[in-house]
């Protein structure tokens, strides 16, 4: 009978069914419905008159030995004591060191840019970039320091608004990570120990100081999850105020972790999978009529996708409207995206619409940093193909990308209107500058081996067979016209077979170091093979403003989002740069320098606090491990007991909602392509950071197995202790690292950090 009441209790978790009037009680969830109905307890705290029972009859209050507590003035001590210390720990030395630390040099610079309204590209969603510009903005920044390297002095800049902005969003990380904690587990000591570990965690510090993307992203991840357990705790109370309150506050925070980064997308799918199983538990209430299960499933798709959807695309509207003037952006998008830019040449500008023989054109590739098609009076050198005349791609708007389009036979006629180029015409491209034929044979490319080698050749136009090319519109059928701006087009090489094409990579100083143009063997439509028409001149036909060919806003949104995905994965690690390995993440194995390099330097590094990364370690370690032996415990019937079956199931259910958070944001990385730094750890950081602290209060807690009370209570207060002063000791060793250090490095003579250099990869 023992082992069958056991595994009754166990197996009663997640179900609130009436199935032919036998109802399943989730003791958990039970607890929290009782907490809901004390008005003064938002934060899951009890108030001390409320003794109201839970279903199974024991009491809704636990005692001060680590569950809710009676006293909520204590209780909202502790909370400003939490509060207290997130805030003077991100906030002290905050223009401390008054000049660029590691990537403020971009995402200051890009925050200068939304002052001035000047264009860029990121490989980000905009809006952490937004933000810091108007934290900026309002505190008196004038957007004019070029953040140009790291080590620049602000001098006379106000740069503590947008430092101070990330620091206050970084303090709420520990607050909200408090909150979480205290609502899934219902236990103060689990609350406790996870603030403790992210106040005193010397990365969680550094990275919030400085002006990044991180503390933003960071803070819309927690709010987001603190969202999802406040609207998980009011699934008793369906459609009241605080349930669409906290469902739509989960749908805002989940589109503002997506416009900071597109890490975004794994805490969208933890709050994807919760909700999938939240609506699994609804299908099974027989109390629920189908039309109450089609309510709840409608308010999800409006709250959680719909709602998060429009924040998000809203998010780019206001980036595209604000970014209205030309600027380093330009180059990386289309040539009808660069049309709507003030400033930019083709900005109100008019040209014919369709191109023709006799035209003056300039010619850009569709792939980012693809280039303009381009030409100059340096050959190849002796070894590189045949000595004939380079063709390269080239950045930037230059007099050497012009060329002119005829015939493959003869000169356009001078007189009377111009023939349109049409979808499979052959052409001969002539460079204006150097007059010679863009021309392609089968010698090798010069970096990309498989492809052939294009070059300038003949002279006034004049050549042979190898200089003819196919014009092919993507998409399009023999006859249509190549519109400018829109039209992709492809050049087919009439002798080889090859197709033009822009390789991405960087030519020696031979070539200038501009971008190699080979002609490739490889047929498949893809971005570097594909060309607009941009500058377009022939008068003999009549002009258009190119303000009709502007693309409407889902086409630049579309196309940003292209541009963006592209420089993601065009993120490869380069030569001899530092590239972190996930594996690295969790053992704490190699920080990052924020600031200098010498002991004459203001040196910052990034590292977490050894102790708490380590504890972090051992609890994913150690949780499955409970896991399992609760779990073995129920199945051979041993008697646990009251408390021990609320701590497993607090183990075993809100424990695993933590670790496939952490799973999610932390997974992913060992798949991805794209070069990797320590700072992408640190939202999984946080997940296991929670984790921990559950981990290790049901482990204190589970002291009376050992030893009997009284002895059992010392032993767990022993532990807490011991725990908290080990996380303090080693906040007050490594602090420096955060704060700053100045002097000897670790391993030299009179250094402060002597000593402290606990593995060889750390690099202070």
């Amino acid at each position: 009978m023992a082992k069958e009441e056991c595994i009754t209790q166990l197996n009663t978790t997640g179900d609130t069914t009436t199935l032919r009037n036998r109802r399943i009680v989730d003791r958990s969830a039970e607890t929290i419905q009782t907490l809901s109905k004390d008005k003064h307890s938002q934060t899951a705290r009890l108030s001390p008159e409320d003794d109201t029972q839970s279903s199974n009859g024991t009491s809704a209050h636990f005692s001060a030995g680590g569950h809710f507590s009676r006293d909520a003035q204590s209780s909202r001590v502790v909370l400003m004591l939490v509060v207290g210390l997130c805030f003077s720990t991100r906030l002290y030395k905050i223009a401390e060191p008054p000049h660029v630390c590691w990537d403020e040099t971009h995402f200051g610079k890009m925050g200068s840019y939304y002052i001035n309204r000047t264009f860029f590209f990121d490989v980000h969603p905009p809006l952490g970039k937004m933000l810091i510009g108007l934290a900026g903005y309002m505190t008196g920044y004038d957007g004019t320091f070029p953040f140009g390297k790291p080590g620049d002095k602000y001098e006379h800049h106000n740069y503590w608004g947008m430092r101070g902005l990330c620091a206050v969003l970084g303090s709420f990380l520990p607050i909200f990570a408090y909150l979480i904690v205290l609502d899934l587990s219902q236990s103060y000591t689990a609350a406790l120990i996870t603030a403790t570990l992210l106040i005193f965690d010397t990365g969680c510090i550094t990275i919030s100081q400085y002006i990044l993307l991180d503390p933003i992203l960071l803070f819309f991840i927690m709010a987001a999850v603190l969202s999802m357990v406040k609207f998980n705790q009011q699934r008793f109370r369906p459609f009241t105020s605080y349930w669409w309150l906290w469902l739509v506050l989960t749908g805002v925070n989940l589109a503002g972790a997506l416009g900071v980064k597109f890490v975004g997308l794994f805490v969208i799918l933890l709050v994807g999978l919760n909700t999938v199983w939240d609506l699994w538990r609804l299908l099974g209430d027989l109390s629920l009529s189908l039309v109450e299960i089609t309510k709840h499933f409608l308010a999800r798709v409006v709250g959680l996708i719909l709602l998060p959807l429009f924040l998000y695309v809203t998010i780019f509207a206001v980036h595209f409207v604000v970014l209205n003037k030309s600027g380093p952006g330009d180059g990386f998008f289309s040539s009808a995206f660069q049309s709507r830019l003030i400033g930019n040449n083709l900005h109100n500008a008019s040209m014919p619409e369709y191109l023709a023989y006799g035209s003056t054109i300039t010619i850009k590739n569709l792939r980012i940093a693809g280039g303009y098609l381009h030409s100059h009076w340096h050959l190849y050198p002796e070894g590189v193909g045949a000595r004939q005349q380079q063709v390269t791609a080239y950045l930037h708007k230059d007099y050497n990308n012009v060329w002119l389009v005829h015939r493959q036979d003869t000169n356009e006629s001078q007189s009377g209107t111009p023939d349109l180029v049409r979808h499979g015409d052959i052409i001969r491209l002539e460079h204006k500058e150097t007059t010679r034929n863009l021309h392609g044979h089968l010698h090798e490319a010069p970096l990309t081996k498989k492809h052939f080698q294009v070059t300038g050749y003949g002279i006034n136009g004049s050549g042979d067979t190898n200089d003819l090319w196919q014009v092919e519109v993507c998409g399009g059928r023999k006859g249509d016209l190549v519109k400018v701006l829109r039209s992709k087009v492809r050049f087919l090489h009439r002798a080889t077979g090859c197709v033009l094409y822009s390789s991405g990579k960087t030519l020696p100083k031979w070539g200038w170091e501009q971008v190699e143009v080979t002609c490739s063997p490889y047929l498949k439509e893809t971005p570097s093979s594909q060309w607009n028409i941009e500058d377009h001149v022939n008068p003999k036909l009549p002009n258009i403003s190119l303000s009709v060919l502007k693309p409407h806003f889902l086409e630049i949104l579309l196309e940003s989002h292209i541009v963006m995905i592209r420089g993601n994965s065009g993120l490869k690690p380069k030569d001899n740069e530092m590239n972190s390995k996930p594996w690295h993440w969790p053992i704490n194995y190699q920080g990052l320098r924020f600031s200098g390099v010498n002991d004459t330097e203001y040196r910052v590094y990034l590292l977490g606090n050894p102790v708490v990364w380590w504890m972090n370690l051992v609890s994913l370690g150690l949780y499955p491990v409970m896991v399992a032996v609760a779990s073995i415990a129920a199945q051979r019937g041993f008697s646990l007991g009251q408390k021990r079956i609320e701590h497993s199931l607090v183990l075993m259910r809100e424990g695993g909602l933590l670790l496939l958070g952490w799973l999610l944001h932390y997974a992913p990385f060992f798949i991805m392509g794209r070069v990797l730094y320590f700072h992408h750890y640190f939202p999984a950081m946080l997940f296991s950071s929670m984790l921990t602290g559950i981990t290790f209060d049901v482990l204190l807690k589970s002291t009376d197995l050992l030893l009997p009370s009284p002895y059992s209570d010392w032993l767990q207060r022993l532990g807490q202790m011991g725990l908290l002063f080990s996380v303090l000791y080693s906040f007050y060793l490594f602090h420096p690292l955060s704060y700053g250090m100045t002097g000897p490095l670790a391993h030299e003579p009179g250094s402060a950090m002597a000593g402290r250099k606990w593995m060889d990869s750390w690099e202070f």
